[in-house]
């Protein structure tokens, strides 16, 4: 128990302290970002007063230190962005990483009771919390904070140097930079923000659009329902590139505004620097680099309206983020290991519901080692809410025991190393048979996966045989027989059959449940079907040892 106890807070110790190295690296970026636009601004100045020193012809040792200045800012420019990008991208991929880690792990915690509050029920929802949301955490330091960070190091060092220079031309190239790289951003973000909230709501339904379309294609030109289905996705792109256009015009006017800035910014340091030298308070040799300084500085804050609105889209895929990180655990987790007594499974005045869904009794049931039962109902009765029960998905009022342990107080991943389930669902990945059926041993042998598949009663498939997207390269009953022998391979104690005949034409079902029954010799079976019934003579009978039937 004390091992157990330990291990999350050790994760957590570890996840903190990895998110705080890769901050340490985004603060190296920042100051090497600094440094490199430094480097720009020193590159500028000091090119400036060469080219009008030189102008006047004096001895070449008088334009050494500048000459090597030059050099020096050139190179420093280049291997200081160098330096940044590497550094900072490192930095923000970490995080990205740990975040995925974290999130994907949040996920499978909430899948499947608690998903569906979390992320709206919909498919777009699920996919803009791991897509859009999880990846926004490295775009919101990359694309809006470092920008920011290093804008504020780098724009006041620039102003310093022309305030040096002249205090005049200071005070004028403070005000544009506010200007241009504070007031434009904020005024073109205040404009755009509904334009953005609209935008990534027309995203999220465009995707989940878009991912049903293509999912259901087969049923759609059956039915004839394609053009209306492209129409409404032509829909959505519409009003998706219609928010984007908005965007897109508010952001080339802030551009056009921050250029404008740089330019008045130019032209005040010329006229203050032109006084200044009729006055003879300044060395016409400096005016060159008095005005060329303020566009170096310009590039410090040029990217400033786009960061500014990377950082609003961040704040509202943060927000999805913590709402799923704060979500209240689906199923209680308890801390008892399961009991080395035995498998057996006694449920007792039992009710369960899923979330926004009606509440279902579930049947009183006893499941000795090595009984099987069949649960028989039309759908809607509980038979796949039982299911979830048994297997810790869901919670449950009443009294579910595993080897005389309520199953609430036992752990829900040692649960689930006891009781197995192979669904009517069950995925297939695009890959071979093979790593299909390895999901549940990864280290298994091709003679262990072989002999799963001969159990299974598919002797002749190969390993090696591709089954296509979700499945499709495969027939039905060869679907459900695949994830049978990954079931069968993962050797639970306790397998739970949900309907494996759903969706079969009645000869192969019988044949696949009795197949399934015979390969699941030596262990707690419950088959869950959706027939009312059983004939007399159904091979399946000879094989159970009760028959449950739920109305």
């Amino acid at each position: 128990m004390t091992t157990e106890t330990t291990r999350p807070a050790e994760s957590g110790r570890s996840s903190a302290d990895g998110e705080q190295g890769g901050r340490w690296r985004l603060g190296v970026g920042v100051l090497a970002g600094a440094g490199a636009l430094s480097c720009g601004v020193g590159l500028m100045a000091t090119s400036g007063w060469l080219i009008s020193r030189a102008a006047e012809h004096p001895p070449v040792l008088y334009l050494m230190v500048a000459i090597v200045g030059v050099r020096a800012f050139g190179l420093g420019r280049g291997v200081l962005r160098y330096a940044e990008r590497l550094i900072a991208h490192d930095a923000a991929l970490r995080l990205l990483a740990r975040a995925r880690v974290r999130i994907y792990k949040r996920l499978a915690a909430l899948t499947p009771g608690g998903l569906p509050v979390v992320a709206q029920t919909s498919v777009g929802g699920v996919l803009g919390v791991v897509v859009s949301a999880v990846e926004g955490v490295a775009e919101r330091w990359l694309r809006g904070l470092m920008p920011m960070a290093v804008a504020a190091v780098a724009g006041p060092a620039a102003v310093l140097l022309e305030w040096w220079l002249l205090p005049e031309a200071g005070w004028v190239l403070a005000i544009s930079l506010l200007v241009g790289g504070v007031l434009t951003p904020l005024l073109a973000l205040w404009t755009v923000d509904v334009a953005e909230r609209r935008a990534c709501a027309a995203r999220t339904e465009l995707a989940t659009v878009t991912l049903e379309t293509l999912q259901g294609v087969p049923e759609l030109v059956a039915y004839g329902a394609v053009p209306a289905r492209l129409h409404e996705v032509r829909r959505w792109d519409r009003l998706v590139s219609a928010a984007a256009l908005r965007s897109a015009w508010v952001a080339g006017a802030a551009t056009a505004l921050t250029a404008l800035s740089c330019g008045a910014a130019v032209l005040g340091a010329l006229a203050a620097g032109t006084a200044a030298v009729r006055g003879g308070r300044l060395d016409p040799v400096l005016l060159a680099v008095l005005v060329l300084v303020p566009l170096a500085a310009f590039e410090s804050v040029t990217g400033l309206g786009e960061a500014a609105r990377q950082l609003r889209r961040s704040r509202a895929e943060g927000a999805v983020l913590r709402e799923l990180e704060s979500a209240g655990e689906p199923v209680p987790v308890g801390g008892l290991p399961v009991p080395a007594t035995g498998s057996e499974i006694v449920l007792r005045g039992v009710r369960a519901r899923w979330p926004g869904g009606r509440v279902v009794e579930l049947p009183d049931l006893e499941l000795r080692a090595g009984r099987r039962v069949a649960l028989l109902g039309p759908s809607g009765a509980g038979k796949s809410t039982l299911a979830a029960v048994l297997l810790r998905f869901l919670e449950y009022e009443g009294s579910v025991t595993l080897g005389g342990v309520e199953l609430r107080d036992l752990d829900g991943d040692e649960v689930r190393r006891v009781v197995g389930v192979c669904g009517q669902d069950a995925h297939l990945f695009d890959t071979t048979v093979g790593e299909n059926v390895r999901l549940a041993k990864p280290e298994c042998s091709d003679a262990e996966a072989a002999a799963a598949l001969r159990r299974a009663g598919l002797p002749g498939l190969g390993l090696r045989t591709p089954v296509g997207e979700h499945g499709r390269a495969v027939s039905g009953g060869e679907h459900r027989r695949i994830a049978l022998a990954r079931a069968l391979l993962a050797d639970f104690p306790v397998l739970i059959l949900d309907e494996p005949d759903a969706h079969l034409d009645e000869a192969t079902a019988d044949a696949l449940m009795a197949d399934v029954l015979r390969a699941a010799a030596g262990r707690s079976v419950l088959l869950i079907t959706h027939r009312a019934a059983f004939p007399g003579d159904h091979p399946v009978l000879r094989l159970v040892d009760e028959v449950v039937v739920l109305t």
